[in-house]
């Protein structure tokens, strides 16, 4: 494949994750991972397997994301994404950016790591506080 058919791919996986945790639909957010794929906030790092109580805990709301900026390397990757959240019932907002590993797969190229910055109004960027969620 062309770098340009590979980065529109990415993007468009990208696009995929946003309007699937903006529906609320975790069955397609966990396609666009690889099968030992992870999610990093909040101080900790989350194995797919728990990613589904991650989002439940979370609000819900509108995923809106940037462009993202991509090194492709042959069959890996890695990017930052930057993206605002709009939360449904009071639009309040929460911004920052993800900072993503990607690897083509045989069903094409899906996301392996996913690690979230946020952006705070005293311009600190951290991985959240790591109470914001607790493990069962």
């Amino acid at each position: 494949m062309s770098p340009t058919t590979d980065l529109v791919e990415i993007e468009q996986l990208l696009a995929r994750y946003a309007v699937a945790m903006t529906r609320g639909d975790i069955d397609h957010v966990l396609k666009v991972f690889t099968p030992d794929g992870t999610y990093s906030a909040f101080g900790d790092t989350y194995p797919l397997d728990e990613f589904p109580a991650l989002v439940a805990a979370a609000p819900k709301g509108l995923f809106l994301v940037g462009t993202p900026a991509i090194d492709l390397t042959g069959d890996t990757a890695t990017g930052t994404q930057p993206l605002c959240f709009v939360e449904h019932s009071e639009h309040a907002m929460r911004i920052g950016y993800y900072n993503d590993t990607y690897v083509r797969t045989d069903q094409g190229w899906r996301l392996r790591t996913r690690s979230m910055t946020f952006i705070r109004r005293s311009g600190t960027h951290d991985s959240g506080r790591p109470h914001a969620f607790t493990r069962s």
